[in-house]
């Protein structure tokens, strides 16, 4: 690849320069000050605008050079409210896209209104809000259950939530969603993109819309459209304080809010696409170019903001910090986060200025940082290379489990045998230590099964293939391997026998993801089965294929309560969620030192970890714990449709086996009779028993 400009290459310390404090509009007593940075600029203006007429200037004030690329002015014109932009001039040269005549975004803007068919203008706002002494849940990682879902989605279609609060802000705090998550028992919201995003032009042609967010307008601004009518009736003042009120209520029920960011790129996509803020202020310095200005897209999405420069850099840490200090935000789930580790030469590296600074910073010392650890750019795939500070979504995690208890399963039923043995399973229920260094932990790893992006856990168990027709890309977008299974028919089916088998699967797979070491990430609408029927891709359609529907049938309601019962589960089992990796021979607190049995009760023999034709393991697991009680469990998987009688193992100090939880029941069963040493139990196929170990 070819590098960028050496003068733009950031150093450590170049993003934490003064020359960089106080971006954006500075309110004071009579008049405000606007600083914006562009560092080949040869002129930079304030425009104001008329507060209804948002075509109607009523006032420009040229910019003044304060050093270090910053332009800076001090004027009565911006006040609360005040609709503004900002227009740039500069050199014409390779990578530059100067135009006097454009009128830009303020990149620091906290408020934007719309004008015309897909313009906007920044506002002025001064964001003073009540916190009522609410602070932060402050939930430890090994009690973090994240719930991703969609702001919109969540509560369009609620009963309990009032119209008017339905698919908002407001409504997402409402006592009716509250209720939900604290019942099945998630502890962190994580929300899809919502800060500020625009309809890439290609969509709106087809009548779809950007639904999911990731098409970033401004880093600054909450989305308008996700507030009340009232609120954006009022304007951004009004939009910003309903979106302050939902983390408040949230986080008096005890709620962390993540947010979904999108720092990787931006709306304006390729060169010749919309030119709204950052390609008309700095092309060259915020996007990633070859020296002839061709775009390096490492995303995808046409642009790459380009976090080897400073300014770029800094752009991001005062987001984060804004959204951190400002709205209280409890942590962030990076989209594409290796774009961000990218040097000068495009390289992605862990000790990138940017990652450092982020882990480093005391304003987000005590938010949650989660990295989408890859991009589609040369070495872009990098799970497990991330920083001290970073949790990871492990992907590796997801592929293993779909395919013990899905592909798996589906080659078992055409060749007689399984593929694999249980060994990578097991890897992947104790922590993924063959992903995460022991310094890290197993607390690095964010697992999941689903996202946003894929099947629904449903359609994992009811499709072999993606049914995307209605996105209008002839079936070509979205992942064409999905590792799914749809147990003998594609989609909806009356057959009892595969709805019983695709019920049981469910139970499967979310009963390892919660039993797991590990962060888990439940997607929202997986509880209770929800289904895009078949869509792996659904980004664009704001419809009822992806709001959830409260209106359950009733194996739907026993499939929410196994969830319930195995977030029970967790919270009161350390042994489940352990802090740190054990070491052989140590005594490592707060960690869980687990043994291995095979289906007779005896220690698993070094061939039946890769032999294909034995998937039934027990595992136990002891906590060593410095806050809780001592607590040991044993699980119990079994991973091929034949029935299996297995052997509780002979233990050293273990007197009885206590039945906690099974897949197998349709109808998740709390207790049962006790068991003891070397009793059988008999397993049916691929089915998973949990029991504590007294």
């Amino acid at each position: 690849m070819v590098s960028q400009d050496p003068t733009l290459a950031i150093a450590p310390d170049d993003m934490l320069s003064a020359r960089f404090d106080d971006l954006g509009v500075t309110l004071g007593a009579d008049a405000a000050t606007l600083r914006v940075w562009s560092g080949a600029a040869e002129s930079v203006e304030l425009v104001v605008f008329d507060d209804t007429d948002l075509d109607w200037i009523t006032g420009t004030v040229p910019l003044a050079p304060a050093g270090g690329g910053v332009w800076t002015a001090t004027t009565p014109l911006l006040r609360p409210g005040t609709r503004y932009a900002v227009r740039v001039d500069g050199p014409q040269a390779p990578g530059n896209t100067f135009n006097r005549g454009t009128l830009l975004l303020e990149p620091y803007s906290r408020g934007l209104v719309r004008t015309g068919y897909n313009g906007w203008r920044s506002v002025v706002v001064e964001g003073s809000f009540d916190w009522g002494g609410v602070g932060r849940p402050a939930v430890p990682m090994d009690r973090t259950v994240l719930y991703e879902g969609h702001l919109k989605g969540l509560s369009k279609r609620h009963p309990d939530v009032p119209g008017a609060l339905r698919g908002t802000y407001a409504g997402l705090a409402h006592p009716a969603m509250v209720e939900h998550f604290l019942r099945l028992g998630v502890t962190s919201i994580q929300l899809l993109p919502v800060q500020a995003f625009a309809t890439e032009p290609r969509l709106l042609q087809h009548g779809l819309t950007n639904y999911w967010g990731y098409n970033t307008l401004n880093f600054f601004t909450p989305h308008p459209e996700y507030a009340t009518e009232d609120a954006r009736r009022q304007g951004p003042e009004a939009i910003l304080r309903e979106f302050k009120g939902m983390v408040r209520l949230l986080h008096e029920a005890g709620l962390e809010v993540i947010l979904d960011v999108v720092y990787n790129h931006t709306a304006e996509e390729g060169i010749g696409g919309p030119r709204s803020s950052l390609r008309g202020i700095d092309n060259r310095a915020y996007y990633r170019q070859d020296d002839d200005g061709a775009y390096i897209d490492v995303t995808g999405c046409g642009n790459s903001l380009n976090t080897s420069t400073d300014a770029a850099a800094r752009l991001v840490l005062d987001s984060l910090r804004y959204w951190a200090e400002e709205v209280q935000i409890d942590g962030f789930r990076f989209d594409l986060a290796a774009t961000l580790g990218r040097d000068a030469e495009h390289t992605f590296t862990p000790e990138h200025p940017l990652l450092r600074a982020i882990i480093d910073d005391p304003a987000l010392a005590d938010v949650k940082k989660i990295a989408e650890p890859w991009d589609v750019g040369m070495g872009g795939w990098q799970t497990g290379n991330f920083g001290d500070g970073w949790a990871e979504w492990n992907d590796r995690y997801r592929d293993r489990v779909r395919n013990f208890w899905l592909s798996d399963v589906d080659y078992a039923r055409r060749a007689s045998t399984s593929p694999v043995g249980i060994g990578g399973l097991a890897h992947r229920l104790a922590g993924s230590a063959n992903t995460f260094s022991a310094e890290r932990g197993p607390l690095a790893g964010v697992n999941f099964v689903t996202a946003h992006d894929g099947f629904t856990l449903r359609d994992l168990v009811s499709y072999d293939v993606k049914h995307n027709l209605g996105n209008g890309e002839h079936n070509r977008d979205g992942a064409d391997t999905n590792r799914s299974f749809n147990h003998g028919a594609e989609g909806p089916t009356d057959d009892e026998s595969i709805l019983a088998t695709r019920r049981k699967a469910m139970r499967n797979l979310l009963g390892t993801l919660l039993l797991s070491a590990g962060v888990p990430m439940l997607t929202a609408g997986d509880e209770f089965g929800r289904t895009q029927r078949g869509n792996n891709n659904a980004y664009c359609h704001d419809s009822a294929l992806t709001w959830l529907s409260w209106q359950h049938a009733p194996w739907q309601r026993d499939l929410q309560a196994h969830v319930q019962r195995l977030l029970q589960l967790r919270r009161e089992n350390p042994a489940l969620r352990p802090v740190r990796f054990a070491r052989w021979g140590e005594h490592t607190p707060s960690a869980s030192v687990m043994e291995w049995y095979d289906e007779h009760g005896e220690t698993m023999s070094i061939d039946r970890w890769t032999d294909p034709s034995h998937r039934t393991l027990q595992y136990v697991a002891a906590s060593t714990p410095e806050f809780e009680e001592s607590n040991r469990v044993l699980l119990m998987i079994h991973g091929t449709e034949r029935p299996i009688e297995v052997t509780l193992p002979r233990i050293d100090d273990a007197a009885r086996f206590v039945p906690l939880w099974s897949s197998a029941d349709e109808v998740a069963a709390e207790g049962g009779s006790p068991l003891g040493p070397g009793d059988a139990v008999t397993l049916p196929g691929t089915s998973m028993r949990l029991f504590r170990v007294e």
